[in-house]
């Protein structure tokens, strides 16, 4: 077979981890905006997480929850009236301290001593304190319940190692945040939102899931429970894609959310927050991207086709154009997952061979190169971005009529969406192992000179306090985390490998992001 030349320099097999940085920055996704940690998002990168924005935020309204916005900063005072909450994102938070600058008559700014705030403000890491203020405002009886709400907002997180849309110290996101009447009906409304956080994954952006619940260690800060979903990347590292939590009352008793129950009596309100952010983006990124560059979901993509014709500065460039135009016009028409196709023309000057490869890096679906040739026979030249190359190590385009291909270009971009997420799914299910039975074959099976090593699906006996404690160290020490107990989980038997106690349920472990 003919050796294939791909468009990046970096493969995935060499270096995974510059592989990813070089598909953010040929896709033009996003680049570094001079401040450590923060990012400039590019308009295809934008329009990727706009996609995202728009359908999930169909699925969340679907379910009656509805938007809102709350302030980017939080006064300190909020955060202390919950402790564990406080203390799990102390580390990360920014605080403004002063509301004006002046000149030190050097060329240079420095807080003015005379604007010291009365009380520092923290800059938005999460939104439970200052929505539970405003829940404790909104809900007075039970029938102001269930309130349903949700926010779409920046939020700040002072990480220390920051990679581009994984983990940022800045990063968009959404934020549900829920008030019950009940623990059964905040426990409905928590795993509500990760059945439709799956649903999103594995439909939406071809991305197969687990979903289950985190460990005791692994809880957000402050509530009663965790829940998650876990995605492999190509590299066999877990991401952790997005997660919905049960706080029970404590944050209802932090921050006054009560009602008047039927009875007349006083109870505190049972309250959920769940989110999901950019961080999709770098999962797209890591279970999709080929060594020529990102491929995008057809469902997610800014552009599902784009139009390339082949212009040679003569007089036929004028009905290439036309029928270019022609093409893209009745493609518009047409609807794919529910909504119009989204086609462009790109007639940008240039040659078409060049443009091709930048859409191929960008993900491009499906990418169709007329000629002069082409339009005169009425036909086009499509490629499909998830079989980009022959046998022979040339590009696949495909000839067929304008006619044949109007015809079947709504359902090649359903097979697209439904190619990408069998091959992700196919990859996650052969990298997931289940024969470990103790912690040295644990230990083994990640020292042993494999690239990418998967999950490890363990049996284990769910311990608490110091055994817990002694289980995370015990992973630590082989770089590897609890990701989740999945909620589909099969029967257990056995005992703990780390406990040694019967276990009582399953566990996924791996190394992760």
């Amino acid at each position: 077979m003919t050796q294939i030349k791909h468009t990046l320099s970096t493969t995935r097999e060499g270096d995974f981890a510059q592989w990813y940085q070089e598909v953010i920055s040929e896709a033009e996704m996003a680049e570094e905006s001079g401040v450590r940690g923060c990012m400039v998002i590019r308009p295809w990168g934008y329009g990727i997480w706009e996609r995202i924005q728009a359908l999930m935020d169909a699925d969340i309204k679907a379910a009656g929850v509805q938007n809102c916005y709350f302030p980017l900063f939080i006064p300190l005072s909020y955060f202390a009236k919950e402790a564990e909450h406080v203390e799990g994102f102390a580390k990360e938070m920014a605080v403004v301290t002063h509301h004006r600058l002046i000149s030190d008559g050097k060329g240079s700014l420095t807080p003015d001593p005379e604007a010291k705030l009365e009380e520092p403000l923290v800059v938005r890491p999460t939104s439970e304190t200052v929505i539970g203020a405003a829940m404790s405002r909104w809900v007075q009886s039970w029938r102001d319940l269930p309130l349903l709400t949700n926010q779409w907002a920046n939020v700040v997180r002072w990480e220390m190692r920051t990679r581009m849309f994984l983990r940022t110290s800045e990063f968009l996101w959404q934020e549900g945040h829920t008030a019950h009447a009940d623990r059964e009906d905040a426990m409905s409304e928590t795993l509500r939102a990760l059945a439709m956080y799956r649903a999103f994954a594995e439909n939406v952006l071809a991305m197969p899931v687990i979903t289950g619940e985190k460990p005791e260690n692994e809880r957000f800060p402050g509530a009663v429970a965790t829940y998650s979903i876990e995605a492999m990347m190509q590299d066999g590292k877990a991401l952790q894609a997005g997660t919905s939590h049960y706080l029970g009352t404590g944050f209802a008793e932090a921050a006054g959310i009560q009602y008047q129950n039927k009875e007349g009596q006083q109870a505190l309100c049972h309250t959920t927050s769940w989110g999901v952010s950019t961080r999709l983006i770098g999962g797209v990124i890591m279970t999709h991207g080929d060594d020529d560059g990102l491929r995008v979901p057809p469902r997610i993509a800014p552009w599902q086709i784009v139009i390339l014709p082949m212009l040679r500065d003569t007089e036929e460039d004028a009905a290439v154009l036309a029928y270019c135009e022609a093409l893209r016009h009745a493609l518009a028409q047409l609807r794919a997952f529910g909504e119009p196709l989204r086609v462009l023309h790109d007639k940008r000057p240039g040659k078409a061979t060049q443009k091709r490869w930048i859409w191929v890096k960008k993900g491009v679906p499906l990418i169709l190169e007329i000629g002069g040739r082409d339009a005169a026979n009425g036909q086009v030249s499509a490629l499909r971005r998830d079989q980009l190359w022959r046998a022979d190590a040339k590009p696949n385009f495909v000839a067929q009529t304008k006619d044949a291909f109007i015809a079947s270009a709504a359902s090649e971009l359903e097979a697209i969406q439904s190619s990408l997420f069998t091959e992700a799914k196919a990859k996650r299910d052969a990298n997931i192992v289940r024969h470990i039975d103790s912690l040295d074959a644990l230990a083994k099976f990640y020292a042993e000179d494999q690239r990418y090593p998967g999950w490890v699906e363990l049996c284990w006996s769910k311990p608490t306090g110091a055994e817990l404690e002694d289980t995370v160290a015990q992973l630590k020490a082989l770089k590897l985390s609890i990701r989740n107990t999945p909620l589909d989980g099969e029967p257990v038997s056995g005992t703990c490998i780390f406990t040694g106690k019967p276990a009582v349920e399953r566990i996924y472990v791996a190394r992760a992001y």
